[in-house]
């Protein structure tokens, strides 16, 4: 009954690719050719913050990038399933102001698929908190309509409420020390015993300096999780 309700639905409102409309398996999907298009995050990269090597380079099984070497990161493992570039950034802009949540669905697809390469126990997924007045401003939190279903798919609680922010202006086109410093105290752990021993996964659309995972990080380390870890649709990446 089940099976044929769903194919009831597909003939009523055949699934489509969210990005040019052509006919796909499955809701949400991209087509071949909208899929090709994006710079996906593949091997090499480095084996703590993801960031992307030159595919022509064999740096063995664990490679670091010359951040995590120092060790400046210090969450568990980052994770980011593409590229902020020209393709991603018509996906998540759209998506994150101006409502266009037809997306949510191969974002989080992709960034689950992008955690399949590591062996990781998850306790708690966190979506990166949005202050109240930006909250009321744009209607909805971008971030959690992504960490819904990889709490799902983990099988683990999804977080909204542990932890609260304060409003400071928009960090676009700041440097990274700028947005470190501008994101500096900005989270406050409202709930510890939803922390204390947990292993956290920390969900975002983009990741630019990754001044945002590393406050959070900073807190909830403080507060008494386990272990953090963070995953994002797309990333920025800089020359290194």
């Amino acid at each position: 009954m089940v099976k044929f309700f769903k194919s009831f639905l597909d003939f009523i409102y055949p699934p489509l690719c969210p990005l040019c409309g052509e006919r796909v398996e499955r809701h949400g999907n991209l087509c071949a050719t909208c899929w090709a298009k994006f710079n996906w995050i593949t091997n090499p990269k480095c084996f703590k913050c993801g960031y992307p090597f030159p595919a022509n380079l064999d740096l063995g099984a664990k490679p670091m990038c010359p951040h995590c070497a120092a060790g400046e990161c210090d969450l568990d493992f980052i994770r980011s399933a593409c590229v902020y570039d020209d393709v991603s950034k018509n996906v998540m802009l759209p998506f994150k102001h101006a409502s266009q949540l037809k997306y949510k669905t191969l974002m989080s697809r992709a960034m689950i698929n992008c955690l399949h390469d590591i062996d990781f126990d998850v306790d708690v997924v966190m979506p990166v908190p949005l202050a109240w007045r930006r909250l009321f401003k744009r209607g909805y939190n971008q971030a959690t309509l992504l960490a819904r279903p990889i709490a799902e798919h983990y099988n683990a609680i999804l977080d909204t409420d542990s932890v609260s922010r304060k409003y400071k202006p928009d960090m676009g086109h700041k440097t990274a020390k700028q947005r470190q410093e501008n994101v500096r105290g900005v989270f406050n752990v409202v709930n510890k015993d939803k922390i204390r021993g947990k292993k956290i996964l920390l969900v975002d659309d983009v990741m630019t300096s990754g001044a945002t995972f590393y406050e959070l990080n900073r807190v909830l380390r403080k507060a008494g999780a386990s272990a953090v870890y963070g995953v994002s649709f797309c990333r920025v990446v800089h020359a290194i």
